[in-house]
């Protein structure tokens, strides 16, 4: 990962952090934040089957 990807990233996790905090239904957007990740870690080819932390 280049320079300017991982600072695409880190703005990214960050905007995300914000829109949490900011959401009026928190569960609701974390959710929506999970179900995202998730499909961009399937399009990457990362299994997703056993990610949950119990």
């Amino acid at each position: 990962m280049n320079d300017a990807a991982l600072k695409d990233q880190v703005i990214k996790e960050f905007v995300n952090l914000q829109r949490i905090k900011a959401a009026q239904d928190k569960a609701a957007e974390i959710e929506y934040q999970e179900s995202v990740l998730k499909v961009r870690m399937q399009a990457l080819g990362i299994p997703t089957d056993d990610l949950e932390i119990k």
